[in-house]
């Protein structure tokens, strides 16, 4: 995806200001050289996610660019050919930026080929193998070994961060994560949004990035999954990536490898109740006497699926825990001796529900679910609520950062304060934005595909009081015709929508519904920014004029650690 535009100008900049005080490189620039240099940049790191939702087309992207013999302007020797490594060949490496997503862009040294690294960090210097070519244009590599650490180099207190690829950045001093994730939504808005930072038609919209003050065990759910393919690192440097054996284990997915498992112990992001439950449950499941088997990938047998671990809060502030055992078949005989062992030694455990998949694929999502302990349900405090969890509902995964989140939606959302305004609240998921919202105004009005989630939101408002919210059930990506004749006219809308973003059937109803405000909430900001694009700037294909004008990018960092950025974005009619 698109990277950071101040690191990958650092070609251009002497290696001591670029290694020693990056953040005083300027935004922009006026060096002409600069542009096919960056473009092609911006092209390779776009590319190089293949997930990716978002393409940034450029003009001759797929030629290569050629290096002349000699010094270039700048005095940097260059190659006499254009350089093309092989794949398994080893090569130095310098890393120049993150691209969104937490891929390194580097550099093979003394030469301009642009390569990806999975934790490659700004400032390192390495050896990486060549693992993929991309048609001579970029490639991937696998780090070997570290020649010179990275700029703000700290040391990661997971054993497993190395490895697991949840905490990429751990051994990133925090500092330095924020504002890199700062950067890639200035390049993101800028570069695919065409919002010009500076310059002729630019405004100061952009926020300096939320950090979050609570950077471990904030995360209030995690999932693990269990396997037949037990996986530890294995020496990379011999081109052997790593070592599996046929025993099964509990603990999270190895970076893409749906059927192998990295045991885990103890995760330093999840509640340390969630880590007392994990214990409990990596020592009993493989006891001898137990006779439960993890479910095959390969040829779809076996009981054990996942292990959904969800913390919460009571009425009292006092931490309570959500148990959920995903499995193949309901043989909750085979479940009891660990569920036994559980209550008897966290009482936190106030809910302990197994959930039954039988489909082949890997989602945790069961089609029937059973309680084992307790209840259904957990409850979480924010921002003077109280919300009821099941176990698929989706709810704000930091819930210490989501306090803040919710606080600048109704910053942004400015209501008049007498209760007349009429609320939107797309992707709603249990309702929490719209209900945190809901006693200033006049109406709120939900709207959300997941049926539990939906079902969730109504037992949220009844029992926080709130009568003057509906929620609607339906897919906001295959809206008809006939949309918009449940609610009445917004005045402001909310759309948090997941990481795909908007489809463009729902752009095109804002932009006739115009409504006074729009407040976009993002886990993606590539997609966020092409959305912005839309709304402020009209749809091509469809002819369509833009409607709003961007006021506001405040990026949130939810999830410390991690590549991932939250985005709470303001427009307002034109």
């Amino acid at each position: 995806m698109a990277c950071n535009v101040l690191h990958m100008l650092g070609r251009y900049c002497t290696p001591t200001a670029f290694q020693s005080n990056p953040k005083k490189l300027p935004l922009t620039t006026t060096h002409t050289p600069l542009v096919h240099h960056y473009r092609r940049q911006l092209s390779v790191a776009t590319e190089a996610e293949e997930d990716s939702e978002v393409h940034i087309p450029i003009a001759g992207e797929d030629k290569p660019i050629p290096t002349i013999a000699g010094k270039d302007g700048l005095g940097v020797e260059s190659h006499k050919k254009p350089f093309y490594p092989k794949k398994n060949q080893v090569v130095e490496l310098v890393c120049e930026s993150l691209a969104y997503k937490g891929k390194g862009i580097c550099k093979i040294a003394e030469s301009g080929f642009v390569v990806m690294c999975d934790r490659a960090l700004p400032g390192e210097r390495f050896l990486g193998r060549i693992t993929r070519m991309k048609k001579g244009r970029f490639a991937e590599v696998k780090k070997l070994n570290t020649i010179s650490p990275h700029n703000d180099s700290v040391v990661a207190p997971c054993e497993h961060a190395a490895d697991c690829g949840g905490c990429k950045t751990q051994n990133l001093a925090y500092s330095a994560q924020v504002w890199a994730k700062e950067q890639q939504v200035h390049d993101l808005i800028t570069h695919i949004g065409r919002f010009p930072i500076r310059g002729p038609g630019s405004v100061d919209y952009m926020k300096s990035i939320l950090p979050c003050d609570v950077q471990f065990h904030y995360r209030n759910k995690m999932e693990f999954s269990f396997g037949t393919k037990s996986w530890r690192p294995g020496d990379v440097v011999q081109g052997q990536d790593s070592l599996f054996t046929n025993k099964s284990a509990l603990g999270l997915h190895v970076p893409g490898c749906f059927d192998k498992i990295l045991p885990i112990n103890n995760c330093l992001l999840q509640h340390k109740i969630a880590n007392q439950v994990l214990a409990i449950v990596q020592e009993c499941w493989q006891h001898p006497a137990s006779n439960i088997s993890a479910y095959d990938v390969h040829t779809h047998s076996g009981f054990l699926k996942h292990l959904s671990l969800r913390a919460g809060r009571d009425e009292t502030g006092l931490p309570t825990l959500m148990v959920n055992f995903v499995t193949s078949s309901y043989k909750p005989e085979l479940l009891q001796p660990i569920v036994s062992k559980i209550i008897d030694n966290i009482p936190e455990v106030v809910s302990i529900v197994n959930n039954i998949n039988t489909s082949v694929g890997n989602t945790s999502i069961g089609e029937e679910e059973y309680i084992l302990h307790g209840n259904s349900t957990i409850t979480e405090c924010l921002r003077g609520l109280m919300f009821e969890i099941s176990a698929n509902s989706f709810f704000q995964t930091n819930t210490y950062q989501a306090e803040k989140l919710y606080q600048l939606i109704e910053e942004a959302a400015n209501l008049r304060g007498d209760g007349s305004e009429i609320v939107l609240d797309l992707f709603c998921g249990t309702g929490t934005i719209g209900l945190t919202l809901a006693k200033k105004v006049k109406y709120v009005y939900g709207y959300e595909v997941v049926p539990q989630a939906v079902a969730d939101a109504h037992r949220n408002a009844k029992r926080n009081d709130i009568q003057n919210a509906k929620f609607i059930e339906g897919d906001l990506n295959k809206i008809g015709d006939d949309f918009g004749n449940e609610f009445s006219h917004p005045d402001i809308i909310i759309t948090d929508p997941n990481r795909p973003g908007m489809h463009t059937k729902l752009i095109r109803f804002l932009l006739n519904l115009r409504a006074s405000r729009v407040i976009y909430v993002s886990c993606n900001p590539a997609t966020c920014a092409r959305d912005l694009d839309y709304l402020c700037h009209g749809l091509p294909e469809s002819n369509m004029p833009g409607a709003y004008q961007l006021k506001c990018v405040q990026p949130v960092d939810m999830f410390p650690h991690t590549p991932h950025i939250e985005c709470v974005c303001l427009l307002e009619l034109c």
